[in-house]
């Protein structure tokens, strides 16, 4: 038997070799797998549903809020859901009627953040909702158009 450079393992020894770096190589890959799943587990469906509406839309509002001053619709917004530990999970855009739908394959505690958009003065705060397997929540978020 030859030791160094060149020496040659007995092939059952090989054959070990091979099989441990196939192991590792598949630890490795299902380690990275398992990091890259967000926590919420996976399971039957959940929802959020709502609306955006931007307000107020006129200088001085009345009490009771007359119809022209009511919130307006926000169409094209984007609407991100994200778990405390794992980031940003599912997003949708808002439709011509401000309503948008989120379905989430799995269930937990999420935020809903509405995005910036271009001419409304302030995005709403987030929100903080958990959801059981199946449940639907309604969340409904209003811009601020900085008008007073």
């Amino acid at each position: 038997m030859r030791v160094g450079i060149g020496a040659r393992l007995p092939q059952h020894w090989a054959v070990g070799v091979a099989l441990t770096a196939i192991f590792v190589v598949v630890v490795i890959i299902s380690t990275l797998e398992q990091q890259a799943q967000p926590h919420i587990p996976t399971g039957p469906e959940s929802f959020i549903v709502g609306t955006l509406t931007a307000g107020p839309v006129c200088p001085v509002e009345s009490s009771p809020i007359s119809s022209p001053c009511t919130p307006r619709p926000v169409s094209g917004a984007v609407i991100t859901v994200s778990t405390a530990d794992q980031g940003e999970w599912a997003r949708a855009t808002s439709g011509p009627d401000g309503h948008y739908a989120i379905t989430l394959h799995g269930y937990g505690t999420v935020t809903v953040t509405a995005l910036p958009v271009r001419g409304l003065a302030h995005v709403p705060a987030p929100v903080t909702v958990t959801l059981d397997p199946g449940q639907t929540a309604r969340v409904d978020l209003q811009y601020d158009t900085g008008i007073r």
